[in-house]
C-alpha cells in the first residue's frame, strides 16, 4: 500500500499548531473552571464583597483551606483570560483586586431583581457528568446504525430522552437542575427585547407564552403591558408550580398537541437565525449550541433559510425578523 506525502509545516505553522491544538483539546478545562467557580460561588461572593476583593479576601469568604490559595490563584487566572472575571493591581494597596464582568454577573445567584436571571443552573446543568458523558459517547453513536427516529446521544446511553417526563426516572437531581438552567436560559434577556422590540407588543389583546414555565417571562409583559391577558402552556408538572394569583392564566398541556386560543403565540429559543457573517464569538456560540443539542437532543440550530421553509411548510403566510440581539433574534411569523 502507498503512503502518500504529506505537506510538511513551516516552522511557524508547526508552533501555531501546536498552540491550538493545545487550545482545543484543553477547552474543556475552559467548562469546567467555570462549573468550579460557580459551585463554590465565586461570582455571588465577590458580589457580596461589593464587587471587587483580594486573592485573600476572597479565600476567607469562600472558608477554603489556606493550602488551597496558590491554586485559586492559578483558577482565577484562567477565568479572568477567559472573561469571566476582570482583574487589576490596586493603586492604593498594590494587590491584585479581581471584578466581575458582565458574565460573571449573571451567575451571581440568590439576588432578587427585575432583570437578574442567574444562569448557575444553566451551567451546572450543561458542565454535568450526564451531559459529558454524552458528548464522550459521540464516536459510538457515530458508528451505529440506528433505525429512525435517531435518538441523541444521550437517549441512546441513558435509555431515555433529556427534558422529558421519563428525565426524573433517570436522576431526579439532573431533571431540577436542567429545567431550573433552561427556566433561567429562557428568561434572560426578555427585558431588553421588551425595550428593544417594545413596537410587537403594541395592539395585543392576548398571548400565549408556549413552554412559559413558571410564567417570568410572562409576568414581565404584563408588567410593561398591563392591557395583555397571558396564558402560559407548559407541562403539568411546570405549571402546577406556578403562582395561583389570578395574574397568569397557566394552562397544563403539550404545544405540539394542541395550543389555547389567543391573539398571538410566543416561542423563545427555538427560532435562531444567527448568519455565519455575524461576529465570530456569536457565530461559535451557535456552532457549540448546535452540538450540545446534537448530543443530547434531537433538535438542531437553524438558519434562516431553513426557518423560511419550514414556515411556509406548516402553512404561514410570512415571516420578519424584527431584530437581533446579540445571539438571539426576534421573529414575527404570520398566519
Amino acid at each position: 500500500m502507498s503512503t502518500q506525502a504529506i505537506e510538511v509545516p513551516t516552522d511557524a505553522e508547526l508552533l501555531q499548531a501546536q498552540a491550538d491544538l493545545w487550545r482545543h483539546s484543553l477547552y474543556y478545562l475552559s467548562s469546567m473552571g467555570i462549573r468550579c467557580a460557580v459551585e463554590l460561588e465565586i461570582p455571588t461572593t465577590i458580589h457580596h464583597l461589593g464587587g471587587v476583593t483580594s486573592l485573600p479576601d476572597l479565600m476567607s469568604a469562600l472558608s477554603l483551606p489556606p493550602g488551597k490559595m496558590s491554586f485559586l490563584a492559578r483558577l482565577m487566572r484562567v477565568l479572568v483570560t477567559s472573561g469571566v472575571f476582570a482583574a487589576d493591581i490596586g493603586s492604593e494597596s498594590g494587590v491584585e483586586l479581581y471584578r466581575l464582568t458582565p458574565l460573571s454577573r449573571v451567575l451571581v445567584h440568590g439576588v432578587v431583581a427585575d432583570e437578574h436571571h442567574s444562569q448557575k443552573y444553566f451551567v451546572l446543568g450543561v458542565t454535568s457528568p450526564h451531559y459529558t458523558e454524552a458528548a464522550f459517547g459521540l464516536t459510538n453513536w457515530f458508528k451505529k446504525d440506528h433505525e429512525p427516529p435517531v435518538p441523541s446521544s444521550f437517549e441512546d446511553i441513558f435509555g431515555v430522552p433529556l427534558c422529558d417526563e421519563k428525565t426524573p426516572l433517570l436522576d431526579e437531581e439532573l431533571d431540577k437542575v436542567v429545567n431550573l438552567g433552561l427556566a433561567a436560559h429562557d428568561n434572560l434577556g426578555i427585558a431588553t427585547i421588551l425595550r428593544e422590540c417594545h413596537d410587537i407588543f403594541k395592539g395585543l389583546e392576548s398571548l400565549t407564552d408556549c413552554g412559559g414555565g413558571d410564567g417570568t417571562t410572562a409576568r414581565a409583559i404584563i408588567k410593561a403591558y398591563p392591557h395583555i391577558k397571558c396564558t402560559v402552556l407548559d407541562l403539568p408538572k411546570v405549571v402546577d408550580k406556578g403562582p395561583a394569583d389570578g395574574v397568569i392564566n397557566y394552562v397544563p398541556g403539550d404545544l405540539f398537541h394542541s395550543v389555547p386560543s389567543s391573539q398571538a403565540v410566543m416561542l423563545k429559543l427555538v427560532l435562531h437565525t444567527w448568519n455565519d457573517e455575524d461576529w465570530p464569538i456569536m457565530f461559535e456560540a451557535q456552532l457549540f449550541m448546535d452540538m450540545l443539542m446534537m448530543v443530547n437532543s434531537k433538535g438542531g440550530q437553524r438558519g434562516e433559510n431553513d426557518w423560511r421553509k419550514l414556515f411556509m411548510k406548516a402553512g404561514f403566510t410570512d415571516y420578519k425578523i424584527v431584530k437581533k440581539l446579540g445571539a438571539r433574534s426576534v421573529i414575527e411569523v404570520y398566519p
